[in-house]
C-alpha cells in the first residue's frame, strides 16, 4: 500500500499538534480535518474526534498519526 502522506507532511502536522499543546480533542480533531481537507480529502467530524483521541493516547507517535490519517482520508 502506498502511503498518502509524506514524512515531511506528517512531521509538520505532529509538530503543530505538539506545539499547540492540544488539551482538547476537538482542537486536535479540527487540525486533522484541516490537514486532510487541505489535501483534497473529506473526513467525518466524529471519525476525526475518535482518531484525535487515539493520537493523543499514543503521545502523538508518528506511526499512529500516519495510520489514523490513512484511515480517515476519504477521497472527495
Amino acid at each position: 500500500m502506498k502511503e498518502r502522506f509524506t514524512v515531511t507532511e506528517l512531521t509538520a502536522l505532529r509538530n503543530d499538534l505538539l506545539q499547540a499543546g492540544i488539551v482538547d480533542s476537538r482542537d486536535a480533531a479540527e487540525l486533522l480535518q484541516v490537514f486532510l481537507m487541505g489535501r483534497g480529502y473529506g473526513v467525518s467530524p466524529q471519525a476525526a474526534m475518535d482518531a484525535a483521541g487515539r493520537v493523543e493516547m499514543s503521545g502523538c507517535s508518528m506511526p499512529v498519526l500516519q495510520q489514523e490519517l490513512e484511515n480517515l482520508a476519504l477521497v472527495m
